[in-house]
C-alpha cells in the first residue's frame, strides 16, 4: 500500500499505547524530548482522545518564518508535528494554519490553511471553514496580539469540552511583538488569579471576559517546573 505524501509508516508495535514523546522525536518535532517536552504534557492531555474523530488544529507548522526574520514565502518541505498528530490521532481530521504555504502536503486526514495572524478577519474566514476543533494548538508566531487575535476568533468555536492550547507564552518575537500591549501570559495571569481579564486595551479585556462564561479552567504550566524558562504552556478547557 502507499502511503500518502508526507507520511511515513507507522512504527512496529505502534498502537493505542504509542508514546507522543517518542513521535516527536522519531519525526523531529521540537515538542518532544530534544527541546520543549511539552509531549510530556500533551500525552496525558490528548491521550483520551486518540481514538476518537475528533477535529485537531495546529497554527504554526514549522520553525522559522517571519517572526524569524524569514519571508512568508519561503520554501518549505517538512511537517514534523502534522506527521506526528496524523499517526497519534490516526481517526482524527487535522488542520494546520500558518502564514506560509504548506499546500504541497496531500494527506486525506489533512487540510491547510494560509493565514496571516495579523488579519483577524482572516482567522475568522479560516474558523468559519473548518469544523468545530476539539483540539487547538497555538505554536505559530508567538506574538502576543497573534495569540489573543487567534484566541478571540477560534475558541469561541471550540467544541463544548474542547482544549486551547498556547505554547512558548515566555518568548514573544522582536519582529512583530507590538509596543504596549499586554503579554499573554500576563493576561491570563490575571484570569487566574482574579478570575477577570486585565489588559492594556480595555477592548480587548472587555472581548476576553465575554467569553469568560465558556471557560471552564486555565492553567500555566511550567514545562520542567523551571517557571524562568520560556517554554511555558498555556491550557484552556472550554464548558
Amino acid at each position: 500500500m502507499t502511503q500518502p505524501v508526507g507520511t511515513e509508516a507507522p512504527a512496529r508495535g505502534a498502537g493505542r499505547n504509542l508514546n507522543l514523546t517518542d513521535l516527536a522525536d522519531r519525526y523531529g518535532s521540537d515538542k518532544g524530548s530534544r527541546k520543549h517536552r511539552y509531549t510530556e504534557l500533551y500525552h496525558m492531555l490528548f491521550h483520551p482522545y486518540r481514538q476518537r474523530k475528533i477535529t485537531f488544529l495546529e497554527m504554526g507548522l514549522l520553525i522559522g518564518g517571519p517572526e524569524q526574520g524569514m519571508d512568508k514565502d519561503r520554501e518549505t518541505a517538512d511537517l514534523p508535528s502534522i506527521r506526528m498528530w496524523l499517526e497519534y490521532f490516526p481517526k482524527a481530521q487535522i488542520h494546520g494554519l500558518d502564514v506560509s504555504d504548506f499546500s504541497w502536503f496531500s494527506h486525506e486526514r489533512f487540510s491547510f490553511h494560509r493565514c496571516d495572524m495579523d488579519d483577524r478577519a482572516e482567522i475568522a474566514r479560516v474558523a468559519a471553514a473548518m469544523p468545530s476543533p476539539d483540539i487547538v494548538i497555538d505554536d505559530a508566531s508567538h506574538a502576543s496580539h497573534h495569540q489573543q487575535n487567534a484566541f478571540l476568533e477560534i475558541f469561541p468555536k471550540l467544541a463544548p469540552g474542547g482544549l486551547y492550547v498556547i505554547e512558548d507564552l515566555r518568548w514573544q518575537p522582536e519582529s512583530y511583538e507590538q509596543e504596549g500591549i499586554t503579554k499573554t501570559a500576563a493576561l491570563l495571569r490575571s484570569f487566574i488569579d482574579d478570575r477577570r481579564f486585565s489588559h492594556a486595551d480595555s477592548a480587548i479585556a472587555a472581548a476576553f471576559d465575554a467569553l469568560i462564561p465558556q471557560i471552564s479552567a486555565c492553567i500555566v504550566h511550567p514545562v520542567r517546573y523551571q517557571k524562568q524558562r520560556r517554554d511555558q504552556v498555556a491550557v484552556i478547557h472550554k464548558r
